[in-house]
Order: C-alpha cells, then sequence, then structure tokens
C-alpha cells in the first residue's frame, strides 16, 4: 500500500476539483446564456440569488417569464446532466422564483421552468432544452 495524502494535499485536490466543478458549470450557463439569445428569448439575470436559493437563467420568451436551471458536464457516464434536476432543486427554484415574481411585482405573468443540459465534448457543446421542465410548487 502507497503512503496515505496529508489533509493538506487532501484538502488542495478537493479544492482544485471545487474549483473545476465551478469553472466547468460557469462555461455551461455561458453555452446556455448564448443559446437562448439564439432563440429569441431576452435574459433578464443570470445567477439571480435569494435567501431561498439561486436561479442560473431568468428569461423572457414572449410574453413569459422563464426560469432555467442548467447543468453541465463533460460526459453521461453519472446520467445525462437533465437528469440531475432533484424534486428538491425544483422546489427551490420554484420557491426563488415566486419570490423574484413578486419583488419585480410580475405575480400575474406567465411563468414556465426549463433545464438546460450541457455536455462539453471535444468538437463543441451538445445541448438539451426541456421547455417546461417541471411545474411550480
Amino acid at each position: 500500500m502507497g503512503p496515505v495524502p496529508s489533509i493538506d494535499t487532501a484538502s488542495r485536490e478537493s479544492k482544485s476539483l471545487s474549483r473545476k466543478r465551478i469553472n466547468l458549470g460557469k462555461r455551461g450557463e455561458e453555452v446556455a446564456a448564448a443559446y437562448l439569445r439564439a432563440k429569441g428569448y431576452r435574459i433578464k439575470a443570470r445567477n439571480y440569488r435569494q435567501k431561498t436559493g439561486e436561479i442560473d437563467i431568468i428569461c423572457k420568451d414572449g410574453d413569459t417569464h422563464v426560469f432555467v436551471e442548467v447543468k453541465t458536464r463533460q460526459h453521461c457516464e453519472f446520467g445525462h446532466p437533465t437528469e440531475a434536476v432533484t424534486r428538491r432543486k425544483q422546489m427551490q427554484i420554484s420557491r426563488t422564483a415566486l419570490l423574484y415574481l413578486n419583488i419585480e411585482e410580475l405575480l400575474d405573468t406567465p411563468v414556465r421552468f426549463d433545464v438546460i443540459g450541457v455536455i462539453l465534448k471535444e468538437w463543441g457543446p451538445e445541448i438539451s432544452h426541456i421547455v417546461g421542465a417541471f411545474e411550480a410548487e
């Protein structure tokens, strides 16, 4: 059995992996925002944060406010990225969206919840857009 890495080494490796995940997520969100713009959506906010959580992208599709969760992967070894949006995450997005609509005085506008999965492949991103992926909780 080889040497056991020190706690300091393990901590550095963990931080490095965490940074890689954050960078991967940011790249995926950039790809998703560009995709939405190309489809005619108007981006209203990115990484919108409240005490209830965060919404990756808030945009408008015509008169409808669309709250978009973006999941990014480099491969599908552990499933497609769109499968990673759990019920708990859906509830968190719904609560945060309600807060946004309340603050912006938009409670009477149509709303939709979409999920975009981005797989960053060597030859370019593969994008899956699930329109109306879930209903508000």
